[in-house]
């Protein structure tokens, strides 16, 4: 573990984590939906964002998410408001990575009032220990080709390239770049 990472903790105070309930679904649906919108929607058309909003952030959606045994989702919190979530999801990754045990981020924002105050860390931090607490040895997640700051993010973490796959987001196909980390 690198030493930025080991130092992250004692600087992420007044934020914490807790994982999420199906008590939480309400503010789950909101929190998804401001925080893609703010991320994508300058950069998407109306439709595909309505499209892929209604879809993936649906109450029922997220219901069935929270549901699952294989996902995993965290929300981070300022006080008793929720900032910034993620989710993770054991299962099978891309072929790329040969049936290796592993676990994916599938989602981790941060309300945009938030950004730059390391609830993203903390965010991180706490799925990666979860995942090796878990057993598993790498992490993996995709990411927009052309969304730079979460690509240097994900960089700083020690994440690295190994291929990428096609996203659909509406009815616009878009290609998101597929990144790993070795858990120590």
């Amino acid at each position: 573990m690198t030493s930025f990472v080991k130092n992250i903790r004692s600087a992420l105070q007044p934020f914490t984590t807790r994982k999420a309930t199906l008590d939480d679904a309400a503010i789950l649906v909101k929190v998804s939906v401001k925080t893609f919108r703010d991320t994508f929607a300058e950069v998407n058309t109306k439709e595909d964002m309505k499209a892929y909003l209604a879809k993936a952030f649906s109450r029922d959606q997220l219901i069935k998410e929270l549901n699952d045994p294989a996902s995993t989702f965290l929300l981070a919190l300022d006080g008793d408001t929720v900032v910034g979530y993620a989710k993770l999801k054991e299962g099978e990754g891309p072929s790329e990575l040969n049936g290796e045990r592993v676990i994916e981020i599938e989602r981790i924002y941060t309300l945009k009032d938030y950004l730059g105050k390391r609830v993203g860390k903390l965010l991180m931090q706490t799925c990666l220990d979860l995942a090796a607490e878990r057993g598993y040895k790498l992490a993996w997640l995709g990411v927009w080709e052309y969304n730079p700051r979460a690509i240097a993010f994900y960089e700083k973490w020690g994440f690295k390239k190994f291929g990428s796959h096609p996203f659909l987001l509406g009815n616009d196909l878009q290609t998101d770049l597929l990144m790993k980390i070795i858990l120590d």
